[in-house]
């Protein structure tokens, strides 16, 4: 019995054994349709996340947001530890580059950015997918600066709009330290794709938002011509308005000066502002003086390395990208320039923006020519009213007061007493002097260059005997007769200008005076005076203000005397400053 029971058993586990290998097919193909199973959630997943990462790039509509998010998704999509876009711009560098997974503080201590040699030059110059898993090995790598990261596997591929290639995409270091593969370059591909798309509605957006920004612009500075601002405050508008919208650093409006040969420097806003006004930049200038001339715009990436443009010394911040374009009248002649600059080492000016802002500097051209054509209208109504008002002061005052004067000197012949003859003849010589001070004004009426540009020896003389009241502690008093601003010319009216200056410092520091006066008179020559009633000038010192100003008299063929304005109970009190030069005309001639 136990014999057979045995065989019984034997048979049962005899019968048992085929049944383990169906089994253990079974188990493979169910942990085979596990794996499949997994790899299809996981490219679903991954499906999933590619298409929330196109949805979240396509939503943004600022480039500099959409950039950062492309570069976000890439190394959430291919669980990459560090990633980068960089921006190619002008010969085939890398303008921009913007970084995920490196700190700021890293980023410093690392210094500037790549500008496209090594690997990151490979993909540039073949704008093909490119998988490393290792980038020291490959011929064209460069290696890494200091306090760089390591990196190893790489993964990289173009960004296209339209038919340009916009920038490249880098991963690097994927996590758990597998390698990039294929399916991780056809997602990076995709997204590429999309990232397309999405930096060209950016752009055409940003391209938008300028236009309006640059029309709005415009807009404010015709307004402000129409509310009569002066032709300066509409300049300042200008390079003001040009810098905001541009996104530069520094803003200057160059008009060329009187003999042609530069630009000055006529308004400038932004950084260094006090530094660059005024300034001179000569004609030959490859960018303001190129754009005076040709009415062109010009530009450059980096004003410090190109040989042709000139580059403003001594700025608290070097400029690097700058742009100029041509301030045009309504006859395309260029009559100056607006120069944009940023500071070294921000982007460049692109095309579209000099595009903008040749069209704003040419609308802001054509408002200041209405302006100028406004001022000119105003101007000759205000020589009008001048000379009705100097005709009338001629034709009227001046004959009457002649008429009188020489009544009351035909009338003191016929006085007997001596003391009546004395006064009627003091009020002569007092209605002589008003005759000239009368034709003085007529002169000062007639003239042109006081109100044309604040030019006039007239008014520039004006305000240096004001400004020296407040050293002097008095105003002086201030005569001119003549032609002052029809005949001086610029030469000799800038020597006038400098030598009252000077003469009146002297008053203020040496004479202790309480009255000063200064008199201008031109006739064949010009002839300034200036006397105090201060302690006198002593023995003339040959060096320093009075060696200066006789300096200036000879150089242009005059004299200069100095000496005591009058006497005091047998001694010389004050001073008596005469300088004296002849007109050119007048100017005696080599063998005369």
């Amino acid at each position: 019995m136990a014999e057979a029971a045995d065989q019984d058993h034997g048979a049962e586990h005899g019968a048992q054994r085929p049944a383990a290998l169906p089994q253990l097919r079974l188990d493979q193909l169910l942990d085979e349709l596990q794996l499949r199973l997994d790899a299809a959630r996981h490219t679903q997943n991954r499906m999933h996340s590619l298409l929330e990462a196109v949805l979240s790039v396509g939503r943004e509509l600022e480039l500099d947001q959409v950039l950062r998010r492309i570069v976000e998704a890439a190394t959430t999509l291919t669980d990459a530890r560090y990633g980068a876009l960089g921006v190619i711009g002008e010969n085939n560098r890398i303008a921009t580059f913007l970084t995920v997974g490196i700190s700021d503080e890293l980023a410093r201590e690392i210094g500037p950015y790549p500008s496209g040699h090594g690997i990151l030059g490979e993909l540039i110059r073949h704008p093909h997918p490119l998988r490393l898993p290792d980038l020291g090995r490959h011929p064209a790598s460069y290696g890494f600066p200091a306090h760089h990261p390591p990196m190893h596997t790489f993964v990289g591929v173009p960004i296209r709009v339209r038919d340009e290639v916009f920038g490249n995409l880098y991963l690097t270091e994927k996590r758990g330290g597998a390698e990039f593969d294929a399916d991780d370059e056809a997602v990076l591909t995709t997204l590429s794709v999309a990232a397309g798309v999405a930096i060209d509605n950016a752009r055409l957006y940003r391209e938008s938002r300028r236009r309006e920004q640059w029309l709005e612009a415009i807009g404010e500075i015709v307004r402000t011509l129409l509310s009569g601002a002066s032709a300066a405050d509409v300049l300042g508008l200008i390079a003001r308005r040009a810098m905001e919208v541009a996104e530069a650093d520094s803003a200057c409006v160059l008009l060329p000066t009187a003999d042609g040969s530069a630009l000055r420097v006529e308004v400038a806003e932004g950084t260094d502002a006090r530094m660059l006004s005024g300034l001179r930049v000569p004609m030959d200038d490859a960018l303001a003086g190129a754009a005076a001339r040709t009415g062109e715009p010009g530009v450059t990436v980096d004003i410090r390395s190109d040989p042709g443009a000139y580059g403003f010394r001594g700025l608290s911040e070097p400029q690097g990208p700058v742009v100029a374009v041509p301030l045009l009248s309504p006859h395309e002649a260029a009559r100056g320039a607006l120069r944009l600059a940023r500071r070294a080492e921000r982007p460049g000016f692109d095309h579209i923006e000099v595009g903008l802002l040749s069209g704003f500097a040419a609308q802001a051209a054509l408002a200041l020519e209405v302006a100028r054509h406004r001022t000119e209208s105003e101007q000759i109504k205000l020589l009008q009213d001048r000379d009705r008002i100097a005709r009338d002061l001629h034709d009227l005052a001046i004959q009457r007061l002649f008429a009188t004067g020489m009544t009351l000197q035909s009338a003191g012949r016929l006085i007997d007493r001596p003391e009546a003859a004395d006064r009627v003849s003091r009020a002569v010589d007092d209605l002589d002097e008003t005759i000239k001070i009368i034709r003085s004004t007529i002169f000062a009426l007639r003239t042109s260059g006081d109100s044309a540009g604040e030019r006039g020896l007239r008014r520039r003389l004006t305000k240096v005997v004001s400004s020296a009241s407040e050293v002097l502690g008095f105003a002086p008093s201030l005569r001119m007769e003549g032609p002052v601003d029809t005949d001086v010319t610029e030469e000799i009216a800038d020597h006038v200008e400098a030598v009252t200056a000077e003469a009146l410092s002297n008053v203020a520091r040496h004479a202790h005076a309480r009255r000063a006066d200064v008199v201008l008179t031109v006739a064949t020559e010009v002839e300034l005076t200036v006397t105090d009633d201060g302690v006198g000038v002593g023995k003339p010192a040959r060096t320093g203000g009075l060696s200066n100003m006789r300096s200036r008299a000879e150089q242009l063929g005059g004299g200069f005397e100095v000496g005591p304005a009058g006497e005091e109970n047998g001694e010389p009190t004050g001073s008596r400053l005469l300088w004296r030069v002849p007109l050119p005309e007048h100017a005696e001639q080599p063998g005369d």
